[in-house]
């Protein structure tokens, strides 16, 4: 009896035990998944399968890490800064250029700090909550102000012009590609200044030019007058390249004391400019049409808000069709709309690629101010340009489909600084400036925005 219960006990136990066993191969079953093997493979056991996933995962680990580790030693060596944080913008890695460029003491990879604490950037903070809010790549450019402990020193801190591009990762994290944009702004100030200087030196001989040719013109005949009156006309307009180059390098240098502030009321500001050229536009049966704010008081530099609207209109004029109508319309915005998605840029340095959109946030109400032509309007390709200086358009590119239609607005005479000149007032006096084509029309369409400024009258 005691030998029939322990078989009986034995069986039992071994049952078991194949169970166990049968139920742990189901189980490595389950988590190896259904795998492509080979005869040879087959015969493997469970264990022996397993044991050469967990080698082949190793081994795909080990390639992902060098491939990781290749990227990494790239960006180290790479011209840019890049910088990479988490969900909670706590700094996971940054490059070499990024460190020198925002002056990363306080850091050591491994760590996991603000990047708040290490970089007292606010654009750059908004930059990546703005990126990992809208799920796309964002760009931004502002100048970095690098901190400094020492006042004495402060002085001798140089400030840099940075670009920074954002790209979203998985899991929240931010990847912020850093540009220094420094080198080009210095180039262009050096290229405005060497400008600003010629044109000085330019100023005495062009005077002395035409006033020989002045001289001249009352005292010769014809032919020998036409080449001179030519001369004359030649010689003035190189006057007033020289003169509105110098104008436009004061207004940027030194914006608000190049204005002299006063009362102005702006639809009669509009209404006395356009009859200065109203003789132009009588050339092609143009008239003006004006809708919106009947009066509208602002503080404002009266002549140049009246160069600027010389300047447009004379820009329609010579753009419109024949026998159109330009329309000025002047609206209140009480509660200005902010794109978040424009590109910030910076306004005191232009490096040829200036902006002419609304630009940051404006506090307050607006006063808007739309110019709208029924012309050929901008091309696509010279809108981006059009308040960079001395830019003329590509004339190829225009369009002139009879002798009584005029070219695109990218101009076939002038200067090319009108409205480079209309862009410098305007952020001069606060507000913006943005050109694009007119949806009805098909013209050019100059919209401005100036601060209302009522309440400091």
């Amino acid at each position: 009896m005691t030998l029939l219960a322990f078989l009986l006990g034995l069986a039992v136990g071994i049952g078991f035990c194949l169970w166990q066993r049968q139920r742990l191969q189901r189980q490595l079953e389950q988590m190896l998944g259904v795998l492509q093997t080979d005869s040879s493979s087959k015969a493997l056991s469970a264990v022996s399968r397993l044991r050469q996933e967990i080698a082949l995962a190793n081994e795909h680990r080990a390639k992902l890490e060098e491939k990781l580790q290749t990227g990494r030693r790239l960006l180290e060596v790479a011209p840019f800064g890049y910088l990479q944080v988490d969900e909670e913008n706590r700094l996971l890695w940054c490059n070499e250029q990024a460190r020198q460029l925002l002056q990363i003491d306080r850091w050591e990879p491994g760590q996991l700090r603000l990047l708040l604490e290490l970089v007292r950037s606010y654009e750059l903070d908004q930059l990546i909550e703005q990126t990992r809010h809208q799920q796309k790549p964002t760009i931004q450019e502002w100048v970095f102000h690098p901190p400094c402990l020492d006042g004495e020193a402060m002085g001798d801190v140089q400030l840099l012009t940075l670009r920074a591009s954002s790209w979203p990762l998985p899991h929240g994290q931010v990847g912020v590609f850093l540009e220094n944009r420094q080198p080009l702004v210095e180039l262009a100030q050096s290229r405005n200044q060497w400008f600003s200087d010629l044109a000085h030196e330019l100023r005495t001989p062009l005077t002395s030019i035409r006033l020989v040719a002045e001289a001249l013109q009352g005292r010769l005949e014809n032919p020998a007058r036409r080449w001179v009156e030519q001369l004359l006309h030649e010689t003035n307009r190189l006057i007033n390249l020289v003169q509105n180059w110098l104008e436009l390098s004061n207004l940027e240098k030194n914006p608000s004391k190049s204005l002299t502030y006063q009362s102005v009321e702006l639809r009669s500001l509009i209404q006395s400019t356009w009859q200065t050229l109203e003789p132009l536009a009588q050339q092609k049966q143009l008239c003006l049409a004006y809708f919106g704010l009947d009066t509208v008081w602002l503080r404002a530099d009266e002549a140049r808000l009246t160069q600027v609207f010389l300047n447009l209109f004379d820009n329609s004029i010579k753009h419109s069709f024949p026998q159109v109508t330009i329309q000025v319309e002047v609206t209140r915005l009480e509660a200005p709309a902010v794109d978040s998605e424009v590109e910030v840029r910076v306004d005191s340095f232009p490096l040829g690629n200036a902006s002419n959109g609304l630009e940051g946030e404006t506090s307050g109400s607006l006063i808007q101010i739309d110019i709208i032509d029924s012309g050929a309007g901008f091309t696509e390709s010279d809108l981006p340009h059009v308040f960079k200086r001395l830019y003329r358009g590509d004339p190829s590119r225009q369009k002139s489909p009879s002798t009584s239609e005029p070219c695109t607005i990218a101009v076939s005479s002038g200067s090319g600084l009108g409205l480079s000149i209309v862009q410098q007032i305007i952020q001069a006096h606060g507000g913006t400036v943005q050109a694009k084509n007119h949806p009805e029309t098909k013209g050019a369409w100059l919209q401005i925005k100036l601060p209302d400024r009522k309440n400091l009258l």
